[in-house]
């Protein structure tokens, strides 16, 4: 485990390979008495187990996670665990999850034996019917591996004959081998600025993950943009099972914008509330945006879809992650998870289990006194993109002429952004909106 000092930048634990010059730089540095430090989160649990998180939360808020603990404080986080659970507790909650996960595991492997062989594939192994394509490509993956000398590697005789033996497949089956290749190419082009993704293993760890989930939640399957959800998981949390379990909370979260139909997709209603709340706070802005033909925003898809994990540095994205979340925060988030049935339900609980106000997130807090009363809280990412498009207003209204040059203002300000700053922005413009709708009611 590597150690880093105050002052130090994150970039520092998510090494960049030598020969990538143009990765963008983290501001995020750790800061004595702000960041949560080791000692604070060690100091937080009582004797049996149970956490304090309500100091937790804000010191997350005002400094963010030291690298080194990030991955067991975002378990909390995301609501992976209660924090009044005991240490006896957890444990026997992962060990459920951990063969949980195995049991899943194991059911993709017999379909498809390269789950779980340290190597993946990046061709269609399969067409739409259903009936197998005996790709060069995927031949040669799963002969060679996509690293020769891998143990485990299967031959090719072995895959045609796997191919051609397997009978009629559900429709289940085969929607998720069509996903196979696709979460195959993602793999190879997420974060490889990275050491930790010139690793084979690591990168046949999250296709893994990805094929797992795809085959759970039938309704999303797999799309783009999840893949750079999922790689911060493996890289924090070194058991496969336990990013598994992790990813999976953050995509009880966001699977509403995977989701789609032949006639709209999930993330489309907050993109209308994005235009609605720079109407309100950028007037100017909105209305340049709207002559321009960027109605309803669709150019701001990325920043939603995948939480500015291109607009931001690697450290700097996984700082302004926990930050959103420290925000949000619902300590009845586990229960509402727990409660579901299936990662494919969408988890409706209701709060009231914890009586105080104070051990919610400041976001969270500010939605509850507001009295406004909405059927689906907006989420704090809408306000962060608000934000960012109030922060380059100046830009777009003189240089943007049309919604290419939009495009190209927002892909320039990847590494140029401070999430702290971000995060600041986003809370005063949500208390703005909270005031607007407490007038209309």
């Amino acid at each position: 485990m590597m150690w880093l000092d105050p002052g130090q930048p994150a970039d520092s634990y998510y090494e960049v390979r030598p020969e990538i010059t143009d990765a963008p730089k983290s501001k995020f540095r750790i800061k004595a008495g702000k960041t949560l430090s080791v000692r604070k989160w060690q100091a937080s649990f009582s004797p049996e187990g149970q956490v304090d998180f309500t100091k937790t939360l804000s010191r997350i808020h005002r400094g963010g996670i030291h690298p080194s603990i990030r991955g067991e404080v975002w378990e909390f986080l995301l609501g992976c665990f209660d924090p009044n659970s005991t240490y006896e507790e957890r444990s026997q909650i992962r060990e459920q999850r951990r063969v949980q996960y195995a049991n899943w595991k194991d059911t993709c492997r017999l379909m498809f034996p390269l789950i779980g062989s340290g190597r993946f594939i990046t061709a269609p192994i399969i067409n739409e019917k259903g009936e197998p394509i005996l790709d060069p490509l995927v031949l040669l993956e799963a002969n060679m591996g996509n690293e020769p000398g891998t143990d485990g590697a299967l031959d090719a005789s072995t895959l045609e004959n796997l191919q051609k033996d397997t009978g009629p497949m559900s429709q289940k089956e085969i929607q998720w081998k069509l996903h196979l290749h696709q979460i195959g190419l993602d793999v190879k082009r997420t974060d490889r600025a990275l050491v930790f993704f010139e690793k084979q293993e690591n990168l046949a760890k999250l296709w893994d993950i990805l094929s797992v989930y795809a085959w759970i939640d039938e309704d999303v399957g797999y799309c783009q943009g999840m893949s750079d959800l999922c790689s911060p998981m493996i890289i924090l949390l070194e058991n496969e099972a336990d990013a598994f379990w992790c990813f999976e909370r953050l995509m009880r979260r966001l699977r509403g914008n995977f989701r789609s139909t032949g006639r709209s997709v999930g993330v489309e209603a907050q993109l209308s509330n994005l235009a609605a709340i720079t109407q309100i706070v950028d007037p100017k802005l909105h209305q340049h945006l709207e002559t321009l033909g960027g109605g309803d925003y669709l150019f701001a898809i990325r920043m939603l879809m995948v939480l500015f994990r291109r607009e931001f540095s690697f450290g700097d994205s996984l700082y302004l992650w926990e930050m959103m979340w420290a925000l949000e925060y619902d300590p009845d988030l586990y229960f509402v998870y727990e409660d579901s049935d299936s990662a494919s339900d969408n988890p409706d609980g209701s709060k009231g289990r914890t009586k105080s106000i104070r051990h919610y997130g400041k976001f969270e807090r500010e939605n509850m006194k507001s009295g406004v009363k909405e059927d689906a809280p907006l989420p704090i990412s809408v306000f962060l993109v608000v934000s960012v498009l109030k922060e380059k207003s100046p830009k777009l209204l003189k240089e943007a002429r049309g919604l290419d040059d939009v495009v190209k203002i927002l892909n320039d300000i990847a590494g140029d952004l401070d999430a702290k700053k971000a995060c600041v922005n986003a809370m005063k413009l949500h208390k703005k909106y909270l005031k607007q709708q407490a007038k209309k009611t």
